[in-house]
């Protein structure tokens, strides 16, 4: 590995690191991801990845992971170095400087979908990306108005797998439900209402969607009919809701069991 021993803190390609804050993109759709763990399943997809900034105790212990990707700029500093040139105190000894995939089409979505309406919450964001990586729940719409799932919180909740997802963002919910039931998937909406059945109850079709509305207003009636079911979790009277990551990890569990 030709490491970069960084000696200026005036390098152009550093100053990413501490100017790209949380969900903000360049306009070649870089992103920052912190902490080894989140890096080291990066490194084991085909993301373009452009810089890599550790220290050298990082680069002596994943030698292995850097060495199958062609990257052409490695820098090492101190951790105390690497504070400095992001500005803040961090419990990690490595970042990373990717390029974001491609997004996907509808078209080449799986069989089973996770699509949210509105959701304002990096966490949930990457808590849901993670749960779909570990259930099999491969594709994920989100709307442009909500974070992104390569925003650097997001990215780092989901501990790096939402690599292994097809990400879709829509601009508007209605015509991409349309096009997706044409296509031939039944949508299931997350929502207390009169009409809802019992997740134990659902027949799952081959093809689905499960959607989940906004953190705090749920989905809109509006958006309920045009879906083919709504479904709600059998839960404690007394109690009102699930957080919205931990309702989704449930349904999909169920989703993918039947």
């Amino acid at each position: 590995m030709n490491l970069i021993k960084i000696e200026n803190l005036n390098i152009d390609e550093l100053k990413i690191y501490s100017q790209l804050r949380d969900n903000s993109f360049t306009e070649d759709n870089s992103f920052i991801a912190d902490s080894p763990k989140v890096v080291n399943i990066l490194l084991q997809t085909d993301l373009e990845i452009k810089s890599i900034l550790a220290t050298t105790e990082y680069y002596d212990e994943y030698a292995h992971l850097i060495k199958e990707k062609k990257i052409s700029k490695l820098y090492v500093a101190t951790k105390e170095w690497m504070q400095t040139i992001v500005g803040h105190k961090i419990h990690h000894n490595c970042m990373m400087h990717g390029v974001r995939p491609c997004a996907n089409s509808l078209d080449s979505l799986g069989d089973n979908i996770l699509m949210l309406d509105n959701i304002t919450s990096s966490e949930n964001v990457g808590s849901i990306a993670r749960s779909m990586a570990g259930l099999g729940v491969g594709s994920y719409l989100l709307p442009s108005s909500s974070p992104h799932p390569y925003g650097r919180r997001a990215l780092r909740v989901s501990m790096g797998y939402v690599s292994r997802l097809k990400v879709h963002i829509y601009n508007d919910i209605f015509s991409t439900i349309s096009t997706l039931k044409e296509k031939g998937y039944k949508v299931f909406a997350a929502e207390l209402s009169e009409n809802s059945i019992f997740l134990s109850e659902v027949e799952v079709p081959v093809k689905w969607i499960l959607l989940m509305g906004h953190e705090g207003k749920g989905l809109s009636e509006d958006i309920l009919n045009v879906c083919d079911k709504v479904v709600q979790i059998e839960m404690d009277e007394n109690v009102k809701s699930f957080n919205v990551g931990v309702a989704a990890s449930i349904m999909m569990y169920r989703f993918k069991n039947v």
